[in-house]
């Protein structure tokens, strides 16, 4: 299907109200074009996998993944774990949204290649340093 397409920001956030922010910063600075938001882990790994309803998606992989670390079905250390795994998706641009404190050594120790870790509401400042770095 055409809209799943060309998805260059995968948001992955169970919360409607943290995601529209996060859109809304993402716009803000004319990064919003090819954003996807799904709700959690599974339908993102079906979305990066081409499963499911995203079987039939052209095979380009979003260039920077916003992942939510808690999440319903599979939560973002579940998920970046199958991402690691696999080598077409193990060099993706990660970035954690949490509104929690992050203790960086979690991620590093299971060698899970997390580029940033941002406080929820992200800023548009982070984002846009984010963006940059992804090459968006």
């Amino acid at each position: 299907m055409d809209k799943w397409n060309n998805v260059e920001i995968l948001l992955v956030e169970d919360n409607l109200s943290d995601a529209e922010l996060t859109v809304r910063a993402l716009r803000s600075i004319g990064a919003a074009q090819k954003i996807l938001r799904l709700a959690d882990g599974v339908e993102a790994l079906d979305f990066v996998f081409r499963k499911g309803r995203f079987a039939d998606r052209d095979r380009a992989l979003p260039k920077l993944i916003l992942l939510d670390l808690k999440m319903p079905r599979i939560g973002g250390i579940e998920f970046l774990q199958r991402l690691r795994q696999d080598s077409a998706t193990m060099n993706i641009i990660v970035a954690m949204l949490t509104s929690h404190t992050i203790d960086r050594r979690v991620f590093d120790q299971q060698e899970l290649n997390v580029r940033d870790y941002l406080q929820k509401p992200a800023t548009a400042e982070s984002l846009i340093d984010l963006v940059k770095r992804a090459g968006l």
